[in-house]
């Protein structure tokens, strides 16, 4: 089947939460794991590219956007999405901006949206300041991030050093009048030479209405909610489509964390509660001994019992390792050892996994050698049940960006996958 649109996420959660918004609507969605090597085959009607560029080098993030570009228009996506957190996470050169100014001289268009607001978890962009639940975004636990700590909650502040055209802004007080107004806004945005618009929304039917207003430009940009009503919008470009239908998968799960946000730390801690077997992984003890400590608890477990690795720590806890390791060498040693504790259940029967962190999901899913995924039901907003096959087996994984989910994720995910 032809794409129709084809999106690019800046990491593996965030498109996993976007496929899983597009699922809503009833038709297939497929999700890749990295630019696929072989010419587009079997294509769904939405196509989500999941890349691992948020925290790159810019010319290596602008290298596989394009890729990923290329590829989507081969499937012959006439709609495309540029995909990044609801909470803006970049750094002051990007990966953002570039990204989407790329796009645009690819697509040859003179200007894009930008909006992240994700209402039904928390996040609204109003005159232009992004709010995490009540607290605009510098105060919110996002400046701790230990990636990219987010010390500003002006949107056009954090946009404009990020690419050479001009950031503008449409207000919510434009938006509340209308798919017509914010046509007529950014024609007069256009006019004055505004590329980059910044646009408020602060419920789910402000997206609705940005959306319609937007549906036809070349690219759009923002968080997965904005793409959430562009199934409808394209129904009659789409046509009929198929409900998935996921496989069965056995029952045996592993839980595997590596996000440090503040809403993982709080589901462990819940998950730890119920008595599940759980192994806490040290940044420096790993260091100096390697994953075999964890590898030898692993192989005892019973993984009907699903236990749980992880990482998840408190900001002190985390800077401390930091300091020690390297920002950089002591995320690596996490994400490898919960890659091969995710290699290792597999071997041992485990077929469902649940990945909390989106570096950490990268590089499980790059262990199990898998490529491409078909999303199922949510478990929370933004974080669907997907299926894959790993091994010769097929499986299911839930990839979750640090902040979503309720404090009871762990549980409602094991719990979602019960038969009905």
């Amino acid at each position: 089947m032809t794409t129709i649109l084809g999106a690019i996420a800046d990491d593996f959660t965030g498109a996993t939460d976007l496929a899983g918004l597009l699922a809503r609507s009833g038709a297939r969605v497929s999700l890749r794991m990295g630019v696929p090597e072989t010419p587009p085959d079997n294509t769904a009607p939405f196509e989500v590219i999941a890349l691992k560029i948020r925290t790159t080098p810019v010319n290596e993030a602008l290298t596989f956007s394009k890729q990923a570009l290329a590829w989507l228009r081969s499937a012959g996506a006439k709609h495309l999405y540029w995909k990044y957190c609801s909470t803006f996470d970049s750094t002051d050169k990007g990966n953002i901006g570039p990204v989407a100014e790329a796009l645009m001289a690819e697509l040859s268009t003179p200007q894009t949206i930008y909006c992240p607001a994700f209402p039904e978890n928390g996040r609204a962009i109003f005159m232009g300041h992004l709010f995490v639940g009540r607290e605009p975004l510098s105060e919110s636990p996002m400046k701790d991030h230990p990636l990219t700590p987010m010390r500003d909650s002006s949107l056009l502040r954090l946009l404009q050093p990020q690419v050479e055209g001009q950031v503008g802004l449409i207000d919510r007080l434009t938006v509340a009048r209308g798919p017509d107004a914010i046509r007529d806004a950014l024609a007069h945005l256009a006019h004055d030479n505004i590329a980059h618009v910044i646009i408020d929304a602060v419920a789910d039917e402000d997206l609705a209405t940005i959306a319609t207003a937007t549906h036809h430009m070349p690219l759009l940009t923002g968080g997965s909610a904005l793409a959430q009503p562009l199934p409808g919008l394209l129904t009659r470009e789409i046509g009929q489509t198929e409900a998935f239908t996921p496989p069965t998968t056995a029952p045996e799960t592993v839980l595997l964390s590596g996000s440090c946000s503040a809403m993982t730390n709080r589901q462990v801690a819940t998950y730890l509660a119920t008595g599940a077997p759980c192994f806490q992984l040290d940044p420096l003890s790993l260091a100096e001994h390697g994953p075999g400590p964890a590898l030898d608890w692993l192989n005892q477990q019973n993984l009907r019992q699903a236990p749980l690795l992880y990482a998840t720590a408190d900001p002190q806890s985390v800077a401390a390792a930091q300091t020690k390791l390297g920002k950089t060498r002591a995320g690596q040693i996490v994400e490898d050892t919960l890659a091969t504790c995710a290699t290792t259940a597999r071997d041992h029967g485990a077929r469902r996994f649940v990945v909390a962190g989106g570096e950490t999901s990268g590089a499980v899913t790059q262990a199990l050698g898998i490529t491409r995924l078909d999303v199922g039901r949510e478990i929370a907003p933004g974080v669907p049940w997907c299926f894959a096959s790993t091994g010769g087996h097929p499986v299911a994984l839930a990839l979750k960006s640090g902040n979503f989910g309720a404090e009871t994720f762990f549980t409602d995910a094991l719990t979602a996958l019960e038969p009905e």
